[in-house]
């Protein structure tokens, strides 16, 4: 450890800190509008929305910031992150994402398998030439480490800290394996999103198609030409109302049901049962912003989309996005090459299982994309590059990443025991 990680960072104040993460993002957005010159070969190679986790990422390397002494992790996540998803399910369009058919769903729950069969094989592949990178004993054994990994790739960082629970992993090697999850999700989002950007060819390659989603994407886009107006103050007091009304009843009905169920139900309360994720009151928080959201889209408060209301939802998210980035310490990055092998190995072989069934049964690279993130990146992400393909996307991004919490427990415990038998074997 070095003389300025015992130091800390040079900025704790969490007020600064703010103000240095909107100075990056605005940095970001307003060189990305511009559409000539070194910004536009520079945002045409690497997604801006990329840059939005890596300018604060650099700036936790450099001990400028640490994500140790901040709580704006927290506050984004709490507060920020529910307020976005009724913002974003607003207006949604339960109808029209049900005519997207089952593709979106193989491919989520593809995802998931990918996560789930690529951790045990990961582990036999590095094995043959590192075994002492996946062995350890009790516990500090690899594969209970790994497991938080698969808590958070299926599900999010709920389910991750189940794991935690349930494996006891040593905390003093927990940092490593938050390390990996965080930088190789990041470069698979990158991949993703350069993707993102040669939709049409992929989708050729593919056979994909995509008359549904461009049939989404035109009704949605009328629907928002139509009710869309210049925002009074009214309209955004009113936005504030739902957004931040149904962050306190998401955070009040979430923490009593997850105490009760916890409380009631032995299931619930056993860490090592399939049912675990029900006393997350992160889960039920997520749940419950999005269900309001989804009901009011029934109401005319659906017509606060024509004043904004997913512009201030997207805004809200990108603030989670650069409190994300904080947590990456690319200095870290080569310490333990022979996990992140594990790391890139693993999730090689979820995105080989998606490109093999999306070429199989025809689907289009968004339902690869978004069903991929709904797993990797969860509710923080998976909106994020739905918006890429196209904003009136977005709610089909949160959709999935609530039922990846759902699926996240069970199918973590699932590919633990798997690792656990790939460790026994190496």
């Amino acid at each position: 450890m070095s003389d300025t990680d015992l130091a800390g960072p040079l900025i704790t104040n969490d007020t600064v800190v703010f103000g240095l993460l909107a100075l990056c993002l605005g940095f970001i957005f307003y060189t990305s509008s511009i559409k000539t010159g070194f910004w536009r070969k520079f945002y045409s190679i690497v997604p801006a929305v990329l840059m939005c986790y890596l300018l604060p990422a650099i700036l936790t390397s450099t001990n400028l910031i640490s994500d140790e002494t901040s709580n704006l992790y927290f506050v984004a996540s709490r507060y920020l992150l529910p307020a976005a998803l009724v913002l974003m399910t607003l207006s949604i369009d339960l109808k029209a994402i049900a005519n997207l058919g089952s593709k979106a769903m193989i491919m989520f729950l593809t995802g998931s398998a990918g996560i789930i069969i690529g951790g045990p094989i990961a582990i036999l592949i590095v094995s043959i030439f590192s075994p002492e990178t996946v062995g350890g004993n009790d516990f500090d054994a690899t594969w209970r480490g790994l497991s938080t990994i698969a808590g958070s790739w299926i599900g999010g960082g709920a389910n991750q800290a189940a794991m935690l629970e349930i494996f006891q992993y040593n905390p003093e090697k927990y940092g490593g394996m938050v390390l990996i999850d965080i930088v190789v999700a990041n470069v698979w989002m990158a991949i993703i999103l350069l993707g993102a950007g040669k939709t049409k060819r992929i989708d050729k390659w593919l056979k994909a198609d995509t008359s549904a989603i461009e049939t989404l994407k035109v009704k949605v886009t009328e629907f928002a030409n139509r009710i869309t107006r210049v925002p009074t103050l009214e309209d955004y007091m009113m936005m504030l109302f739902f957004a931040f009304t149904a962050v306190g009843i998401a955070h009040f009905f979430g923490d009593h049901l997850s105490s009760y169920l916890k409380e009631t139900f032995a299931s619930v309360g056993d860490k090592k049962s399939f049912l675990s994720f029900l006393g997350s009151s992160f889960f039920w928080m997520v749940v419950i912003a999005t269900a309001v959201g989804i009901g009011l889209s029934f109401t005319k408060a659906k017509n606060y989309e024509g004043a904004g209301a997913s512009k201030i939802g997207g805004m809200f998210i990108y603030i989670l996005v650069a409190t994300i980035g904080m947590k990456m310490d690319l200095g870290k990055v080569l310490e333990n090459p022979g996990l992140i092998a594990v790391g890139f190995i693993w999730i090689a072989i979820h995105a080989g299982l998606l490109i093999l069934v999306a070429k199989l049964i025809k689907a289009p690279y968004f339902f690869l994309a978004v069903g991929s993130q709904a797993n990797v990146g969860g509710a923080a992400s998976a909106p994020v590059v739905a918006a890429e393909f196209h904003p009136s996307l977005t709610s089909v991004g949160v959709l999935l990443a609530v039922l990846g919490y759902v699926v996240g427990t069970g199918g973590a415990l699932l590919c633990a025991y798997l690792m656990e038998v790939a460790s026994t074997m190496s």
